[in-house]
């Protein structure tokens, strides 16, 4: 069966450009990682579940923080892993320095026998959508590129280097 995750992708109009805000994963795996490791919020819902009560409730749960209405709906992608994903944008004005996430135990060092907590995420920023397309997992790179046409009408022009996969 394949896994479905639902999120939200806050952004804000600035005078020059679009500006989305991205969080990047904690514990040890991504603790060196920066492009190509940012993601939008979010998490997997069970069958059921409305996608996007589980989108805020994950965009809360990894950022402490409840984007408003009016949410503004993304065409559903498929991953190069197979998980599904839906989005939902929302204009939001957040600090991330606000951010408090929730946390998550694995053993580290793998087979150390050592059980370490880490939050899931561990820090959230606001990039333009070119900087945003450097950072984010490529296959997200889509949403943005979803977002800046139906924001400005216009595609963008080779800031993103793919587009994801509509299933």
């Amino acid at each position: 069966m394949t896994s479905t995750s639902a999120g939200i992708l806050p952004y804000r109009l600035k005078p020059d450009r679009i500006e989305v805000l991205l969080v990047h994963p904690g514990g040890p795996f991504w603790s060196k990682k920066d492009f190509g490791a940012w993601s939008i919020a979010k998490g997997e819902y069970e069958e059921g579940e409305h996608p996007l009560q589980a989108a805020l409730r994950e965009f809360f749960e990894e950022t402490g923080h409840q984007p408003a209405a009016p949410y503004l709906p993304l065409a559903r992608r498929r991953q190069p892993s197979g998980k599904r994903i839906e989005v939902w944008a929302a204009e939001s004005e957040w600090d991330p320095s606000n951010l408090v996430s929730n946390t998550f135990t694995i053993e580290w060092p793998k087979g150390s026998g050592k059980i370490r907590e880490y939050p899931e995420v561990d820090r959230a920023e606001w990039f333009n959508i070119a900087e945003a397309a450097r950072r984010i997992v490529p296959g997200q790179q889509g949403f943005l590129q979803e977002l800046h046409e139906k924001l400005t009408g216009k595609k963008l022009r080779g800031e993103t280097a793919g587009d994801g996969s509509h299933p």
